[in-house]
């Protein structure tokens, strides 16, 4: 059984901050995944990236031989992720877990279906899975599953969003679930990656501020419209592929789309052998983490910057709460005991 305690021991040391890059569709890929990592924040990037096969074998070697080197040359790099569709539309599935056999990813993020199809081959080689899920009752089906992990994908997120907030989904999976929890919604810096872990998550999604990085595979038009543009550019909408996403409404205007009068699209398509690449790469999407991005930077500038956001989050907190049970100590109500 999987120990979520353990784990969190076994990582800490590698983590600069409690942060995934999240695994964002045509933007992680081996660079961002590898400046993460080394970074300190745990790196990831989705299966379908790659077009064909062949390509994500590439990948996943030169991820796995950059970090050895890294180690070898006494850095200790967070470990990696993989994103898996494991929806019955992903029709080369089998060729995915072959490959997850032979590099051995530390942790599979599964989306879009059940986290079932992948559980064993990934314990056998001593790795977790995570399951996204949107909803309470898809997180009691990935828990039921045989999930380690959950990726809780909250409002606020870019791309296919969530609609519960994130410190509502943290309780409710809470009460059911004593396994590892990743909670993402709106969350790019350090202050925020506070408030989820304070709120009881063990890791937090960080994905657009990540897009705006010089590592990501973005068009630099699209880095640069998620730096001109706030929150109150973006747009919540199922007219695109027919479930609900976060998109920047000036890219859905530069392609001529009109939320407004266009009606919401009919079910989504995620055979990832299609040409889903070409069919997205020009409409951008972004989360609600957009209002505090202003530069387009290193991922490693990004994850230090959070690093110090979350330690002075921390200690305020600290600050607030020692002060406030000093307070009750001191009248009695802390210990039970009369005043002085």
């Amino acid at each position: 059984m999987f120990d979520r305690m353990a784990y969190q021991l076994e990582i800490r040391d590698h983590l600069a901050v409690p942060v995934v890059a999240a695994p964002m569709f045509l933007i992680s890929g081996p660079e961002l995944v590898v400046a993460a990592c080394r970074a300190g924040t745990i790196g990831a990037f989705p299966a379908p990236n790659c077009r064909t096969i062949a390509q994500l074998d590439t990948w996943m070697t030169e991820i796995t031989d950059r970090l050895a080197d890294a180690r070898a040359s006494g850095e200790h790099p967070a470990p990696w992720a993989l994103n898996l569709i494991t929806h019955r539309s992903n029709e080369r599935l089998p060729l995915d877990l072959e490959l997850l056999t032979k590099h051995r990813p530390p942790i599979v993020i599964t989306a879009l279906g059940s986290p079932a199809p992948v559980i064993d081959t990934v314990h056998a080689y001593g790795g977790i899975v995570i399951a996204d899920v949107t909803s309470i009752a898809l997180a009691r089906k990935a828990v039921s599953a045989g999930a380690d992990g959950l990726a809780c994908v909250s409002a606020g997120a870019g791309g296919h969003t969530g609609h519960l907030s994130p410190f509502a989904f943290v309780s409710g999976v809470r009460a059911f679930f004593d396994g590892l929890v990743v909670v993402g919604g709106g969350v790019s810096d350090g202050w925020g990656v506070a408030g989820a872990i304070a709120a009881g998550a063990d890791l937090v999604y960080v994905g657009t501020r990540f897009l705006a990085t010089a590592e990501s595979l973005a068009p630099t038009g699209y880095k640069q419209m998620v730096v001109d543009h706030g929150a109150d550019d973006l747009v919540v909408t199922s007219a695109i592929t027919g479930a609900n996403a976060s998109w920047l409404r000036p890219s859905l205007l530069a392609n001529g789309i009109d939320i407004e009068i266009h009606a919401p699209a009919g079910a989504p398509n995620y055979n990832s052998l299609d040409n889903v690449q070409g069919r997205w790469k020009d409409i951008w999407a972004a989360g609600q983490g957009i209002e505090s991005i202003h530069a387009i930077e290193p991922a490693a500038t990004v994850v230090t910057r959070m690093q110090t956001e979350f330690a002075h989050a921390i200690d305020r907190l600290t600050a607030l709460t020692g002060a406030s049970l000093a307070a009750r100590a001191g009248s009695g109500h802390a210990t039970g005991l009369a005043p002085a």
